[in-house]
């Protein structure tokens, strides 16, 4: 079968079929999977969507009426058990990991999909090609590489959704209070700091991140508030250190509370991680620092934003994977000044004065 050639595998199924997604790990790779929720939807609106996650990133889903199911991953043998008893007619592994293929096979599903080449591939029936072979170049976003596996298998091409989180009610009010607490008072604008990411090269110092929370306050005045998420222990003491008398900060927030925290936000500025895709999926204009990873592939999905990068030269591998080749300069090299400039760049795009618009459906 040619990539151009659409497979029956997802038109044959009756309607009302339960389609299983498994989608294990982190909190970005979560929020870049509803594009490919909301697009099977649409298609097909009496499909049950089920989609295996890690418990704390349910979150994510909560509100997103294109999910039927929820199912939590806990113990192997439990979780493997609660998927037989579902009778899935197709799988679709968005994780490709060794943990992921083996409940993929636990399930009992006639039809379980991933990419070729991924470990325990042979637990496969339906291989989807790579991104380069699939799309013809190796520069995709990671939404459309997901979205690979069910135009394999038959959904229609078509313009791809934005990624998409729903802040809850209970949640919202939580962080109002916390923040009313701080000084942030109801409804005053603010911008979210993400200082943390999942790795030292992917971090910008914290003291420029300190400098833009002043830059902010004294030139715009807007306060800051600076998200320290439960994988930023290795800067949270510089945090508090460096950034205590110039922001608020936040280090107790669940997943729930983090997009409703985001979602209320005026501007978003961080290094490539987790909350930078929450903020794209509540439509918060950011600004996105990148040095190890290639924004060509991670960069903000279908919302307004501005990237700073070293100047990576990035060698494409399997899936949504790169390694950078080349930097021209260090992430450390970044100066204040292009950061300040393109969060001005945002302001201006939507006037002067004007808060940044909220999204309808998170008012």
């Amino acid at each position: 079968m040619k990539p151009s050639e659409p497979s029956p595998l997802l038109s044959d199924l009756p309607r009302s079929a339960q389609i299983l997604i498994v989608r294990l790990r982190s909190l970005g790779d979560m929020v870049l999977e509803t594009p490919v929720i909301a697009a099977l939807h649409a298609w097909r609106p009496d499909f049950r969507i089920c989609v295996l996650v890690e418990p704390w990133c349910a979150a994510v889903l909560e509100g997103n009426s294109a999910v039927s199911e929820v199912i939590l991953s806990r113990g192997f043998v439990k979780t493997a058990r609660e998927l037989r008893r579902n009778h899935f007619p197709i799988v679709f592994n968005q994780h490709g990991g060794p943990r992921s293929a083996l409940l993929t096979t636990a399930s009992g599903s006639p039809v379980r999909v991933c990419w070729s080449g991924y470990q325990f591939s042979f637990l496969y029936n339906v291989h989807v090609p790579d991104k380069e072979e699939f799309f013809g170049t190796a520069d995709v976003h990671t939404v459309e590489h997901r979205i690979s596996q069910f135009y394999w298998a038959g959904l229609p091409r078509g313009p791809i959704p934005r990624t998409q989180v729903f802040p809850q009610p209970d949640a919202a009010e939580t962080v109002a209070r916390a923040l009313n607490e701080k000084g942030i008072a109801r409804g005053a604008a603010y911008a979210v700091l993400q200082p943390g990411a999942r790795f030292p090269a992917m971090r910008w110092p914290v003291e420029k991140f300190a400098e833009i929370a002043r830059w902010l306050r004294e030139r715009r005045g807007i306060p800051t508030v600076v998200n320290i998420g439960r994988g930023d222990a290795s800067v949270a003491a510089e945090v508090r250190r460096l950034m205590s008398d110039c922001a608020v900060l936040m280090d107790s927030l669940d997943v729930r509370e983090l997009i409703a925290l985001i979602a209320g936000a005026r501007l978003f500025v961080g290094n490539d991680s987790g909350p930078a895709h929450v903020a794209a999926a509540a439509g918060r204009p950011s600004v996105v620092i990148f040095s190890t990873t290639n924004p060509k592939e991670w960069h903000p999905w279908q919302t307004e934003h501005r990237i700073i990068h070293t100047g990576g030269t990035f060698r494409s591998l399997r899936g949504d994977k790169s390694v950078v080749i080349n930097q021209e300069r260090s992430i450390e090299m970044i100066p204040l000044d292009e950061v300040r400039s393109a969060c001005e760049d945002l302001f201006a795009a939507h006037g002067p004065s004007a808060k940044l618009a909220v999204r309808p459906e998170l008012q």
